[in-house]
């Protein structure tokens, strides 16, 4: 089974997932970064059942009463995700999310602890700062994800963190949350599951999952379920 609490390595967080397995294949086709060997492939008997998911919020954008419902998911070590987030999002932001037309949903997907780490800090400062965290840690990608020891990567991350205002307790009190970090996974887990999530990033559109494509091509999905 896995472990319920973190590890803590030369003051910083370093999650300890027991039998969970979280492997990275940043080699991705078509411009995507695909799924292997997700969390709990390693343990046939770690089961999501020991943790409440429904504790974890939905990090959303626009029109909670839309018609139409657009879901990312993403790993914050995706190349790929960066690019669509540098690019094509800004473009979804001014078209769909800013105007009010449809409700956005990010998710993120775990293909490491790294990863993980980010999603942590990234929600650290709660829904009002999330997205703004998002970019920057996007932005940083080449950055904290290639820094090194485990250490230097939580360092990096920390850097993000007090560059969007929060303070040293706060970040190593979400930075050490091990039961939240484990039931991050767990939520991943279910959403990976119930969606078929098998590579990064990927779309639902009303609930019709698409992979990473060019925005021109997830303008005209979208105004097709507007009917515009």
């Amino acid at each position: 089974m896995m472990q319920r609490r973190n590890m803590i390595l030369g003051g910083f967080a370093v999650l300890g997932l027991g039998g969970w397995a979280l492997t990275s294949n940043l080699g991705g086709k078509s411009g995507s970064t695909e799924i292997t060997n997700m969390a709990g492939a390693a343990n046939a008997q770690t089961t999501t059942g020991d943790f409440d998911t429904s504790s974890i919020q939905e990090m959303v954008l626009g029109n909670p009463d839309a018609a139409v419902t657009v879901i990312e998911y993403a790993s914050f070590t995706c190349p790929h995700c960066a690019d669509f987030h540098s690019g094509a999002f800004k473009q979804l932001k001014a078209d769909f999310i800013d105007t009010g037309k449809i409700k956005f949903i990010y998710r993120e997907v775990y293909f490491d602890r790294p990863g993980l780490w980010a999603s942590m800090i990234a929600r650290c400062g709660g829904q009002d700062k999330f997205f703004g965290i998002v970019d920057l840690i996007f932005k940083g990608l080449s950055t904290w994800a290639r820094a090194g020891e485990p250490a230097a990567i939580v360092e990096e991350l920390r850097k993000i963190a007090r560059l969007a205002g929060m303070d040293n307790e706060t970040i190593d009190a979400c930075l050490q949350d091990g039961d939240k970090a484990q039931t991050l996974v767990a939520w991943f887990e279910e959403n990976k599951d119930r969606d078929n999530i098998t590579s990064t990033p990927s779309f639902l559109i009303n609930g019709a999952k698409h992979s990473n494509m060019p925005y021109a091509e997830m303008k005209k999905l979208i105004e097709a379920e507007l009917g515009s």
